[in-house]
């Protein structure tokens, strides 16, 4: 699929559909599974590639999973890699990379670690990190970017420190590594200490038996002696959020199985963003109703969307068809992911007829009238998702690359087919 065209929606009815396992909630639970202690099996239904990325890396350092129906399960080796001289490729997978870095130097070997060509433009901080624990890192190319060969002889030092502002997934690589290894001191630093993904880190530590405490801006970790026998991965908040904004920007009713109003995914800030503006929440059995058939209009969005990132895209899709301007602001950091997603906001924007502009940390969107036009994906997952929203309001949309997708959430465009046709997928 070179191209997708996405097809005008007018919904009939309730809008129902899946979406895979949370990446986030799943990647990080592989980690504790893979190098933890004992057996689990992970309920996570569907996945995607970022997760098979990382269970392909489990099976080169002779981690033991298995593929069961319904989910996966994990022999845990106990922090013993049983291949710790291991050549691995995390593919375009952040969490992979990022995570499994982490963990693999505090537990030891010799690794040669391999990315994508996208992966290989978006910087890695967290090595300078483990070089100044005495971790070697020679690399292949770039300094500071994958490739790179990793030599560990474990990290001793009780102390770290990360920069919250380059990414969340540094703090949450070395918590991980750490519920599996020896007890550490984290000092976070930056204006992001308190992020949600932080806190989902936690709440999983937990879950998995590691104990920890917090002081103002420090975190103390002390290892877990086993892992649960099961564990459910909730549904990806992330990905429905594109079909939650549907019930705004189309007042619609949307209901997205197995995602709850317990949920502990960031991305949930979007879902009070849809409330401020009129959208009812239900909580049922299948899953979180949202209904936005008594949404006429709406007012533009003025938002600090430094914690939930992930949906700037989506909020940009629903910014030219509000009654008022929108800014976002507190997102200079997603420059630094799949792609500079601030510059693809404002160029796809623009392309399409509608008014915005960017600062170095934030957009501003005007109300405008959209006139169709191609969607340059650059390669990022969440480009293509985001402004498909736009075609299904105005029409007359293609998207570059819909085979980006399969990052995240490999049928997206398949689902989309079916809900123009039929509204229910």
């Amino acid at each position: 699929m070179s191209a997708y065209q996405v097809q005008h929606l007018s919904p009939h009815g309730i809008i129902e559909t899946d979406v895979p396992a949370s990446k986030s909630i799943l990647n990080r639970a592989l980690i504790l599974s893979a190098f933890g202690k004992g057996e689990i099996f992970l309920s996570c239904g569907d996945f995607a590639e970022d997760t098979q990325a990382m269970l392909s890396c489990f099976t080169q350092l002779g981690i033991g999973w298995t593929r069961e129906k319904n989910g996966l399960r994990i022999v845990g080796c106990g922090g013993n890699v049983p291949n710790n001289r291991a050549e691995l490729d995390v593919c375009s997978a952040g969490t992979a990379a990022r995570f499994l870095t982490a963990a693999l130097a505090f537990l030891g070997g010799e690794y040669t670690l391999h990315s994508s060509l996208q992966m290989q433009k978006r910087p890695m901080e967290i090595l300078t990190v483990l070089e100044r624990s005495g971790v070697q890192i020679e690399y292949l190319g770039e300094p500071g970017h994958f490739p790179f060969r990793m030599i560990s002889h474990g990290i001793t030092a009780e102390e770290l420190s990360v920069d919250t502002d380059l990414s969340t997934q540094y703090a949450s690589g070395i918590l991980l590594a750490a519920a599996v290894s020896r007890p550490i001191r984290l000092h976070l630093t930056g204006t992001r200490t308190d992020g949600s993904y932080i806190t989902m880190t936690l709440r999983l530590l937990e879950q998995f038996g590691a104990q920890w405490s917090r002081t103002e801006n420090t975190v103390c970790v002390t290892p877990s002696e086993r892992a649960p026998e099961s564990l459910e991965i909730e549904a990806d908040l992330s990905a429905a959020c594109y079909f939650y904004a549907m019930s705004l920007l189309l007042s619609a009713c949307v209901r997205v199985r197995r995602v709850h109003s317990d949920t502990m995914q960031g991305d949930r800030k979007f879902l009070d963003l849809l409330k401020s503006r009129g959208v009812r929440f239900t909580d049922t059995p299948e899953g979180l109703l949202a209904d936005g058939s008594r949404v006429s209009a709406y007012r533009g969005f003025t938002e600090n969307m430094r914690d939930f990132s992930d949906q700037a895209l989506t909020v940009a899709a629903l910014a030219p068809f509000a009654a008022t301007p929108t800014q976002i602001t507190g997102i200079g950091h997603i420059r630094r992911q799949e792609c500079d997603r601030i510059h693809a906001i404002v160029k796809n924007l623009n392309a399409i007829g509608v008014i915005a502009t960017e600062q170095e940390d934030d957009v501003t969107i005007l109300p405008s009238a959209v006139h169709g036009g191609t969607i340059r994906t650059f390669g990022d997952h969440r480009v293509a998702m985001a402004f498909a929203l736009i075609g299904l309001k105005a029409g007359n949309i293609v998207i570059d690359d819909p085979l980006c997708c399969r990052k995240t959430f490999i049928n997206y465009f398949d689902i989309l087919d079916k809900l123009t046709k039929t509204g229910s997928a």
